[in-house]
């Protein structure tokens, strides 16, 4: 044993399957073990990526093998829940509710996902949303992610779901509409453009219109629809508190404000 070097005992205490040992401080390791770099700590630890957070409920609408590729690297991510704007919060189990993937809010639900009724709604589970409605007086009137109603995600479901679709009907209210109030087109055009609160390349938002009405997007952010409430002022989809109100001049319009519940920025028109 007198010969043997600090390499050789370290194979044999692992050889014995007691593992390796930590090397006290200052002892000499051998001239040709390898240094791994320390992995770079973010700034978010010990939080989660919320990148990875983001594209969790992302792909949670319909992408059932990158679902289950990110419940290997982290279980956890079963309970992401992302922010679109505006305080329209969506949780991965959220997402596969209101747009019926069953496989993947059943792959979520398995790995620690907390059920919800709108999940309940989705898979056909009315005993549960009977509870729901028995605890709490109107709750099937309150919205989803993005507004959708608790009438709609039991639609998603499909055959499966349909007891459920057949007692809320039946209940009333859980299909609920914006207070939308009526936009004429060239009116809505009207508000399309650029608008710049900033000096940072960031600092703009874009107002278009499509079939589905005005929508709201900052440079690098979530494209928001935007219900019309009349005075040219709107509410966006999921945060019916905030108001988006434009400032006409002439034909044109100059500005634009947010409000949640207070100013928020004031963005001036920068762009057609």
């Amino acid at each position: 044993m007198d010969n043997l070097t600090r390499r050789d005992f370290v194979g044999l205490v692992s050889i014995a399957g007691l593992g390796t040992f930590a090397v006290p401080a200052g002892a000499a390791e051998a001239p040709d073990a390898p240094t791994a770099p320390l992995p770079s700590v973010p700034d978010t630890f010990p939080s989660q990526s919320p990148e990875l957070a983001r594209e969790m409920v992302g792909v949670s609408h319909a992408n059932l093998a990158r679902v289950n590729e990110l419940l290997k690297l982290h279980p956890t991510l079963a309970n992401a829940s992302w922010d679109w704007g505006f305080g329209d919060w969506e949780s991965a189990l959220g997402a596969a509710s209101h747009v019926g993937s069953v496989e993947i809010a059943r792959a979520l639900l398995a790995h620690g996902a907390r059920p919800s009724i709108f999940s309940a709604a989705m898979l056909g589970q009315l005993a549960v949303v009977k509870a729901f409605v028995e605890a709490s007086h109107g709750v099937q009137g309150t919205p989803g992610p993005h507004g959708i109603t608790l009438l709609a995600h039991a639609r998603a479901g499909g055959e499966g779901a349909k007891p459920v679709l057949e007692f809320l009907i039946a209940l009333g209210g859980a299909d609920p509409t914006p207070n939308a109030a009526e936009l004429p087109p060239e009116m809505a055009a009207r508000y399309a453009g650029v608008y710049a609160f900033g000096a940072r390349e960031g600092d703009r938002i874009e107002i278009t219109v499509e079939k589905v009405g005005v929508r709201f997007k900052r440079a690098g952010g979530s494209v928001r629809n935007l219900v019309h409430v009349g005075d040219h002022a709107f509410h966006p989809v999921g945060a019916p508190a905030v108001r988006v109100r434009f400032a006409p001049a002439g034909e044109t319009v100059a500005e634009l404000t947010v409000f949640d519940p207070d100013l928020v920025l004031r963005a001036r028109r920068v762009g057609a």
